[in-house]
């Protein structure tokens, strides 16, 4: 449903018209918009089906991509042309939530989101191997630490091609494994059935496919990247960050951030910082939006990552706020504040500097009622940087 509006004169009357998607329609929906001399036009995010419509008009004219939510229509009066009409009289008011799928970034998105996918079914087959490890009566994950690391896959590997000995299979475990052969021996000792041989063979052969997509997919993305890689280096160093994570990011809010005019907007446009049901001047709920998933999970396990790093700023401010907000809310606080930081990081081209855990309010607060206190006394007090990143000294000369 095509509906044209004169944005110099919006109180005229719409033009409307329907249009198919197959490729021969969307083609004369191209010139039936470039006759008209449609500068700009706006669709709404239709799950997928957006983006054979994006493609075809994105060489002509100006493209904006519209959350749903941000058009709703009041319920019983939903309607395909005034959806349509009031998508555009919104756009006009600068009263919709926008994307800003370009070229480049939908190609980024594409690949690391399909790399999300594939790390997603691989911790879901792994739970489906401990799931036929315990019918056959195995628990080698509690005695290996990871049940898909070398020595695991080595003795799947072997129970997949038949081998039932315990004494066999326990001598296949890597000499870095922490247990003994004793408890691998025990945990080894099970009952097989061929059916489940060949179920896990079934599933070893998935589980090699997927790594090498995932390794493939790793590859594709740093040469699509491969301009902006600086960029992912400075953002790989924050704590909780690491290379695919900031390739993650990079891809969702673009190698400088410059759809977001400030660090307010970008935490906003996520979903991690407080949100607002003000009515009557009061806000009932602080509850954050829902904002863009892929990049929110992406912050939030970033923000579990860097609060279990010894001596940074994160832990530092994660301690300081959870007996206040509890434990979702102050790793809500941390995902918030590392999404400032990115911002920060991306839009300003600066690098990340560790201040470990002096930046508490208290602790400078107390240092500065010191030194005062001190130079009450008649002390001349200096306080000069031991190291600029991690903490700072109270030097004291007599007087």
């Amino acid at each position: 449903m095509v509906v044209v509006i004169d944005a110099t004169a919006p109180e005229e009357k719409p033009e409307r018209r329907r249009f198919a998607s197959m490729p021969s329609d969307l083609w004369r929906l191209a010139c039936w918009l470039r006759e008209r001399e449609v500068e700009a036009a706006v669709m709404e995010s239709t799950a997928q089906y957006w983006r054979s419509v994006w493609l075809e008009l994105e060489p002509y004219m100006l493209l904006h991509l519209a959350h749903a939510f941000s058009n709703r229509a009041p319920r019983g009066r939903k309607h395909d042309f005034r959806d349509a009409e009031r998508l555009v009289r919104r756009l006009i008011a600068d009263e919709l939530i926008l994307s800003f799928p370009n070229g480049e970034q939908r190609i980024w998105r594409t690949l690391t989101r399909l790399k999300t996918q594939l790390t997603r079914d691989r911790m879901r087959l792994q739970s489906q191997m401990e799931c036929l490890l315990e019918e056959m009566r195995i628990k080698l994950s509690i005695v290996v630490s990871d049940l898909l690391g070398a020595s695991g896959l080595r003795i799947l590997h072997a129970l997949a091609k038949g081998e039932t000995n315990p004494r066999k299979l326990a001598a296949l475990k890597d000499d870095r494994l922490k247990c003994t052969e004793e408890q691998l021996v025990d945990a080894v000792t099970g009952s097989t059935q061929p059916m489940h041989r060949e179920m896990l063979a079934l599933q070893l052969e998935h589980l090699e496919l997927i790594d090498t997509q995932i390794e493939k997919l790793s590859r594709m993305i740093a040469d699509a990247m491969k301009a902006h890689q600086e960029a992912g280096v400075r953002l790989a160093v924050v704590p909780g960050f690491g290379a695919d994570s900031a390739q993650q990011v990079i891809s969702e809010v673009g190698a400088e951030a410059s759809t977001f005019a400030s660090a307010a907007e970008l935490t906003s446009w996520v979903g991690t910082c407080p949100g607002k049901d003000e009515s009557a001047g009061e806000n009932r709920n602080s509850r954050s939006g829902k904002g863009i998933k892929y990049l929110r999970r992406v912050l939030n396990q970033a923000a579990h990552a860097a609060i279990k790093k010894k001596g940074s700023h994160f832990q530092t401010v994660f301690r300081r706020l959870l007996p206040r907000l509890g434990y979702q809310s102050a790793i809500l606080a941390i995902a918030h504040r590392l999404c400032r930081v990115v911002w920060k990081i991306l839009h300003e081209g600066v690098r990340f500097i560790e201040q470990g855990s002096e930046p508490d309010p208290a602790v400078r607060k107390r240092r500065a009622d010191l030194a005062r206190a001190l130079r009450r006394l008649g002390y001349d007090v200096v306080i000069s940087p031991l190291n600029p990143t991690i903490q700072n000294e109270i030097q004291i000369l007599g007087s």
